[in-house]
Order: C-alpha cells, then structure tokens, then sequence
C-alpha cells in the first residue's frame, strides 16, 4: 500500500537514487546541488525535483538541510521513498506545519516504486501520484490508533503551553507514520541542530526558544560552529560567528547543557544497557545503541527537541526489542597484523553491504577491538547506513542476537577494505592538514597522539588541529597532555567539530587534508572543496611530522 505522510501539490522531474542520500554533507543546503563525491546524483540539483530514494541515510541534520531548501525556494517538489524514513520525512513536517512551506513526503510499496522509478516527470496531487502510464493511490497516515495517556493529552490540548503543545503534534504525527501504537518515556536527550550550518537551524530555534520551550528531560547538546568562549580570537567572520553563538544560546536558554561535543557517551554519566533515550546525531546514536545497548531511533533534528520538551518519543523501530534482531549477517575476512584504521573501513563497507538494515559483523570475536575502535566504526558506518544500530559477535552486548528468519548474507573481503581505502585516498601524498576528532577525541585518544608526537615539532608547512568536547580537554590540560601537544605545534579546539568547521579555523590555504575518521573521510570532499587522505593514527602523527601521507596501500591490506 502507497501512503502520503506530508501531502502537496506539486509535479517535476523525477531524479531516482540507487542509494540513499544524507542531505548533510551531501546537499548543498543553499542551492540543492548533490555535493556528495560518493553518490551516483553527485553534480546533480535536487530541488524541484521528484526525488525517489529507497530512504535516507548518513546525519541526523539531513531534516534541517531539507527545512533550508524549503525557506530558500531549492528544495525538491516531493520526496518518495521505498522503505520507512524520518530524517527528511520531519524536515518536511516542520517546513509544512511551522513555516507553510509545502514539500511532499510519500511511501510506496515496491512494485509501485519501481514503475516510478522508470518514469521522467510526476505530479502529486491529493491523494494520487501519477506519471506517464502510472497512477498510484496514496493513502494518508492516521494516528487514530495512537494511545495516548492523560498527561500526552494535557500536553497535545495546550495545557502545558504552545511549544509543548507543538512538540507533542509533531511526536504524534511522526509516530502515525511510523505505525506506533504509544509513546515511551525516555530518560534523557541529546541535540543535534546546533550546528550554523544554515539559516534554518537558528530561525527554528529561536522561534522555539521564544514561545518559552523548556526541556523536561536532561539534555545535551552537540558540537556548535564555532570555540563558544574564545572564537572572536580566531579571526571568525563576526555575522557568522554571533549567529553561531544565538543559535547555541537559544538551546541553552530552553535548558539544554552546554556540552558541544558530538560524543556524549564520553560522559561520566553514559546511558545504560536497556535505557530508552532520545539522542540524535548519527555516530551518538549509532555507539548508544550498538555499544552501551542503550536504545534510541536516529531521531532527526528538531525533533529531537520536541522530544526533550515532552520527554516522550514513538514506540517504534529499534525502542522495540524485535527490530534490535540482525537482518544480515556479514563475515568479516579479518586482515592479519591490521592497525586501527581497519574499524572506520569495515564500518563504512557494512553500511554499504547493509544500507536499510541491522547487521551482525562475524569474525571480528579475536579482534580485541579497543572502545575508541568501536567509536570510529559506528561513526562510518552512519554514512553509509540508515541503520541506528549494528551487532558485532562476541563483541557488543547484543552481538548473540539471533538474526530475523529470512536474514540477509554478505561476506566482506579483505579486497572491499583495500577498496574503500582507496577511495578514502584519492588526495596527493602532500599533507597540508591534519585533522582530528570526528567524532571528539577521547581522552585515552588525546593520550595516544601525544605518545606518538613524542614531543617532536609538527612540518612547519603541516597545520595539525584536534577537535575535542570541553570534558575532555579539561582532563588533557589536568593531565599534562595539552602543553606537550601544543608544544608540537598541535592546536586543540573545543566546541566545534570537523563537521562545522569553517574558514578561517579550517586553514585557508590547505588543498589536501589526512584523518582517521572514516566519517570525516566520507563527508570531507564535499563540506570542505579539499583532497583527503585517510589513515591510522599512527599514520596521521607521521604526516603532522613529515608533511607527507604514506602513498601505498597498508602491508595488512595488500
């Protein structure tokens, strides 16, 4: 069955993507140009346009690209999708339902995707689509089977005041299309829309903050754009960098913690294993679920306020024991003698192998890998996979799950690491920058650079920065770990993070970057204009020394 989840009135060419797409990173928000260098649209605007993808994939932010399109006229004509989405799905409501920008969200059943799919232009027009030889009735999502208690009835009826009232419609109606039957309670809240990646994200916070919205819930907030304290010192234009700290004020002014990082699982206080919490932000999520066996959805922006406001989220996907189950098992060929940079590789090949799905990693059990391994694999695979969660046998708490009748199987080869290290790789072996921390460094990691810069000085044509939340740093300065690193010419920035860095921070001057992180490998070419290198951390401290990136393939990859 075919339903519309945001109805409109709109025709033009239909654009159809083999693969999901995360508009962060991957749509420029002021044009809707497809800036994703791994994408089959890349080059290719979107706005306008018809756009089939089986569902959406990468950063949690995608919803407040999509609201920046809307505001600004780029936006696509309608969104169809083959399988269930929320990340762009609620970018649409909020357009729809806040601003009066219409952008249409559909959901087709296969059959019906497929002959779309093979068209050249649509229109949807109330509760039909249609294109040549093609008509499709679309039926609207209903919540009447919400139950909803007393207290989300007070909060829906207003009583609670307008921006609880507007939170709890839009949990309402996303829970209608996600097929929920309740809301949860969840214990605590992590906010991703912080970030002044656009105009979007401080027009909805400001207008949240200004209709009194509150946080019920404790609260953290993400990595911001800019060093809050420090970045009038940093030469940031002055408009973008008050902007900036308006956007970030406004969820602290509704009660959120200034935090700035981007790993809240850092945290003295990490949720536990069986803990329903509210977090957005793909690789915090992705680690809450898969490492600590919290269990949260990969709630897009803004909605993940709402559920902070109500402290309430819908029942459905993987809050629900049934969908944790792996839907493919992937056999891992485990290369010997491997280094560090083997996780964010094997965790951006299993979100290609598992796009839409949970999978089980086998043949990881012997592999030992360390917290921070685990970190960097989570965090690539968000880029690949619209999958909140992954299991690894023998390795994370629920890596016995048993798999779901009917499991997918998939093998990956030691020849798909070696792949992917390749395109990860396509930069010069020139090194003008070395960029740390997507996500945040941890303290155990700050230590292990700092052993591996042993105190030698940085090429003096090499920038080296290191991202890191304010916790974090804290402890690095307590432990001595700050002056030996900036001692090599290492420079440490809180707040931000390499997803929201900007000019002048992120050196002008630099054509070719180096990092660990196989996320910032994957969004790099597209947020910043520049080459990447990749490699272990080990591999990044020699390129901080030497200016240059190793230009071979690792022995363990050969």
């Amino acid at each position: 069955m075919a339903f519309v989840v945001v109805p409109t009135d709109a025709e033009g060419q239909i654009a159809v993507c083999s693969e999901g797409l995360s508009f962060w990173g991957g749509v420029d928000p002021d044009t809707g140009v497809v800036i994703d260098a791994h994408h089959d649209l890349h080059g290719q605007s979107v706005a306008g346009k018809i756009v089939l993808m089986p569902t959406s994939r990468g950063s949690c932010a995608g919803s407040g690209v999509l609201l920046e399109l809307a505001l600004n006229g780029h936006a696509p004509a309608a969104l169809i999708f083959r399988e269930d989405e929320q990340i762009l799905t609620l970018g649409a409501v909020i357009a729809s339902r806040m601003f009066d920008r219409s952008v249409g969200v559909a959901r087709l059943s296969a059959p019906d995707y497929i002959a779309l799919s093979s068209c050249k232009d649509a229109r949807m027009r109330g509760g039909r689509l249609t294109a040549d030889g093609v008509s499709i009735d679309l039926h609207r999502t209903s919540g009447g089977d919400l139950e909803l208690t007393p207290s989300d009835r007070s909060k829906l009826n207003g009583d609670h005041g307008k921006a609880v009232a507007l939170a709890m419609e839009v949990v309402c109606a996303m829970a209608a299309s996600q097929g929920a039957k309740r809301l949860i309670d969840v214990s605590r809240g992590h906010v991703d829309g912080c970030i002044h990646s656009h105009a979007a994200n401080l027009v909805f916070a400001e207008t949240m903050a200004g209709m009194g919205a509150r946080v019920a819930i404790p609260t953290t907030m993400n990595a911001i754009s800019v060093d809050r304290e420090n970045w009038a010192d940093h030469d940031v234009p002055h408009d973008f960098g008050q902007a900036a700290s308006r956007l970030a004020d406004a969820y602290v002014r509704m009660g959120a913690r200034p935090t700035f990082t981007c790993a809240p699982y850092l945290a003295d206080d990490a949720p536990q294993a069986g803990e329903n919490i509210g977090w957005s932000e793909s690789n915090a999520v992705i680690f809450a679920n898969s490492v600590l066996g919290a269990r949260t959805a990969k709630h897009p922006d803004y909605l993940d306020l709402f559920i902070a406001l109500t402290g309430r989220a819908p029942e459905a996907g993987v809050y629900l024991p049934g969908n944790r189950r792996p839907r493919m098992v992937i056999e891992v060929e485990l290369p010997g003698g491997h280094d560090d940079a083997l996780w964010p590789l094997v965790g951006w090949v299993a979100g290609r192998l598992a796009p839409d799905r949970v999978p089980l990693l086998a043949g990881l059990e012997h592999a030992a890998p360390s917290r921070d391994d685990l970190r960097a694999m989570c965090a690539a695979f968000g880029t690949t996979s619209a999958a909140p969660l992954l299991h690894v046998a023998g390795v994370t708490p629920e890596g016995g799950l048993a798999p779901a009748p009917g499991a997918a199987q998939a093998r990956m080869t030691v020849a798909d690491l070696a792949a992917a290290w390749e395109r990860f790789n396509s930069g010069p072996a020139g090194v003008d920058l070395v960029a740390l921390g997507s996500p945040h460094l941890s303290l155990e990691e700050t230590r292990r650079f700092a052993a591996l810069m042993s105190g030698q000085a940085r090429h003096p044509d090499t920038s080296v920065i290191v991202t890191l939340g304010r916790e974090i740093l804290s402890q690095a300065q307590s432990e001595g770990l700050v002056a030996r690193l900036e001692a090599s010419g290492v420079r440490l920035v809180p707040d931000l993070c390499w997803c929201s860095i900007i000019e002048p921070v992120f050196p002008k001057d630099a054509r070719t970057l180096m990092t660990n992180s196989g996320k910032y490998a994957h969004y790099a070419p597209g947020l910043s204009g520049r080459n990447v290198r990749f490699g272990s951390l080990s591999d990044c401290a020699a390129a901080a020394r030497t200016g240059v990136a190793a230009s071979r393939l690792p022995e363990w990859l050969q």
